[in-house]
């Protein structure tokens, strides 16, 4: 209490003023804030963090949960970079940090959760890869901790979501190829039991039945969200007696692996067969022919995750009234060369 009782005499004014500066609370005024920490700084001033976190109950910071084994780590290095951008823009606002807990896949998610949960390192988390049921929802909800998910899931609960819109991704890739005359259309899906996968396959469904096009399972490829995914997705279609004419793909690595073992069979996409991809990336970007795929702002989506997940703690409820977000994120499509084989040309790729 001496440095904020100086900090407070140097500058003339209240102890308590003085404090909720340093805490960042809302209702100091930003010149004042500024004051007070740039006082802080030329005094040297540096406040004990565990010790006013232990008065407070608050550690001012807020966890972002990731998987960071081998099968989630390529894919979504680039996504969670952007997307932790945009939500650092809005805890900075408040003082408030982010944390980063990277569950490696090799390790059970809810385990991992409840150790963190039990030291108390964070005040509120945002989780991702959520799961068709999972358990950290039940877990979060128990704790009483406020919690936002990257992605929707089948367990029950009323927390805040924001999910992406695979549903849209897979009609607007089906309704494009239909247009070109494709009937067999096959789909690349993750191999896991993540929510994303059963939420495409459902939107894949929906779009063939409106077309009349009967659905095949044989056409529906799991593999692991990589560029190696990519690859045996491509494998198993060529594979198979009756060879689709184009195929959809949930994750932007595999459109790298996949072009790769078209590329060994001789076939080219936009020519033998059309591919569409679902994220736009840097990696996307220098594939030949340029892949038809989809586009979106992570640091706005991350903007609104951190927005969001304020907006369902007390302390931040009258600064972002949204209430109870629950929100698909739009994806703008990106057409390519990928898809510009049309079915008129299909014989030369059913026949090698």
């Amino acid at each position: 209490m001496k440095g904020i009782r100086r900090l407070a005499q140097e500058l003339d004014i209240s102890i308590g003023t003085v404090s909720r500066a340093l805490n960042g609370k809302p209702d100091v005024n930003e010149q004042t804030r500024q004051r007070v920490l740039e006082a802080a700084a030329a005094m040297g001033y540096m406040p004990n963090q565990a010790g006013r976190s232990l008065r407070q109950g608050s550690t001012k910071a807020i966890g972002f949960m990731m998987e960071s084994g081998a099968d989630a780590a390529g894919n979504g290095d680039n996504f969670f970079l952007g997307v932790f951008d945009g939500v650092q823009a809005v805890f900075s606002r408040h003082h408030l940090d982010l944390v980063v807990l990277p569950c490696s896949t090799e390790e059970d998610p809810t385990q991992y959760l409840q150790r963190m949960v039990a030291r108390g390192m964070i005040d509120a988390l945002i989780i991702s890869a959520t799961h068709r049921r999972d358990e950290r929802i039940e877990l979060l909800s128990a704790a009483r901790l406020p919690f936002i998910a990257l992605g929707r899931s089948a367990t029950p609960g009323n927390h805040p979501w924001i999910d992406l819109d695979f549903e849209g991704v897979a009609n607007r890739a089906v309704d494009r190829l239909v247009s070109k005359g494709h009937r067999r259309i096959g789909v690349g899906l993750p191999s896991n039991d993540i929510n994303l996968g059963f939420v495409f396959l459902d939107g894949y469904k929906a779009a063939l039945q409106r077309h009349g096009i009967p659905f095949d399972p044989s056409l529906v490829i799991r593999a692991k969200s990589t560029d190696r995914g990519g690859y045996q997705i491509a494998h198993e279609l060529l594979a198979l007696p009756e060879r689709p004419t184009a195929v959809v793909l949930i994750y932007e690595l595999m459109a790298i692996g996949l072009y790769r073992r078209l590329n060994e069979a001789g076939l080219r996409p936009g020519r033998d067969i059309a591919v569409v991809g679902f994220r736009e990336s840097p990696q996307s970007r220098f594939l030949s022919p340029t892949l038809t795929c989809f586009r979106m702002s992570l640091r706005d989506l991350g903007i609104a995750l951190g927005e969001s997940l304020l907006a369902s703690m007390p302390a931040y409820a009258d600064i972002y009234p949204q209430g109870l977000v629950r929100r698909i994120w739009p994806l703008e499509l990106v057409p390519g060369e990928s898809d510009d084989f049309e079915i008129g040309a299909a014989a030369s790729f059913q026949s090698r």
